[in-house]
């Protein structure tokens, strides 16, 4: 947390206030929330920079620069924004970078936590293992159901513990894979060499509805997530089973289940989404 939508959230908030601005100033209190460089190469490189575009790819928050990428992950705490000049900063104590715009303003990066990390470099994929690999974005029009079923082959992963993969797909976390298996009808310990095209077929179809949801509800604010305007989204007014457990399934009125998948709480409809059986083996002749 925050997944896609809400980083999707994020950006959309900020491109108003930030594309066109030049960066002023670079202000650090916790040297550990800079990724890379070092904080004061950091400073020395992004000062004079101007924001040309923002994008997201999978969880990360991608500024591009004149000469570098300006990006953020939130990790689980961390609030990306822009304040007006006359608000300051100790008013929220858990902003660590600071970074003055050429209309007086600040772009603030706040986590309580300490989790969350800003980077400045020329190259997305340099900055974690992890970012060369990620897979591909759930939402692009290349993202096909074929596409998702040939990179389920052969895999013998738990559907959960899969979509929580971000090599497999990128921007997925533990609310909205928990919806989507919901809406699928699909256990979450499921094996994913198990499914039929169908079935690969509605997950493709539910991964995909419930992101573009959670994005026209603009994010879920189930813990720390805000909008850059400090509202909350709306997306936790709409779940089938992410938090309910004890709860009566929507659709059935069975009570929720939760269970750990891949070390994360897990939500799941026993009788929506019933375990599969293992096949039973043809008797040798």
């Amino acid at each position: 947390m925050p997944e896609l939508p809400e980083v999707e959230t994020v950006v959309r908030g900020l491109r108003a206030p930030l594309v066109g601005r030049t960066i002023t100033s670079f202000w650090n209190d916790w040297p550990r929330s800079i990724g890379m460089p070092d904080p004061d190469s950091f400073a020395a490189r992004v000062v004079g920079q101007t924001v040309q575009a923002i994008d997201r790819r999978a969880k990360y928050i991608v500024c591009t620069l004149d000469h570098d990428l300006l990006i953020v992950h939130l990790k689980m705490t961390g609030r990306l924004y822009v304040a007006p000049p006359d608000v300051p900063h100790e008013a929220d104590r858990w902003v660590h970078v600071k970074l003055g715009l050429s209309d007086g303003r600040e772009l603030r990066f706040s986590d309580s936590r300490k989790f969350g990390k800003v980077f400045l470099t020329g190259d997305f994929a340099s900055i974690t293992p992890g970012a060369a690999a990620l897979g591909p974005e759930p939402l692009d029009d290349s993202f096909t159901a074929d596409v998702f079923r040939a990179r389920m082959k052969g895999r013998s992963t738990a559907l959960k513990a899969l979509l929580l993969d971000q090599s497999f797909i990128a921007g997925v976390g533990n609310i909205y894979a928990d919806e989507a298996l919901f809406r699928a009808k699909l256990h979450p310990l499921r094996r994913a060499d198990t499914l039929t095209k169908a079935e690969a077929a509605a997950l493709h179809a539910t991964v995909q509805a419930v992101l573009r949801e959670g994005i026209d509800h603009e994010g879920a604010s189930v813990n720390w997530y805000r909008k850059p305007d400090g509202t909350t989204g709306e997306a936790q007014r709409h779940f089938y089973v992410y938090g309910r457990e004890g709860e009566p399934c929507l659709m059935c009125g069975a009570p929720l289940h939760k269970i750990r998948v891949a070390q994360r709480g897990t939500h799941f409809c026993p009788t929506c989404q019933p375990e599969a059986r293992p096949r039973k083996r043809r008797a040798a002749r």
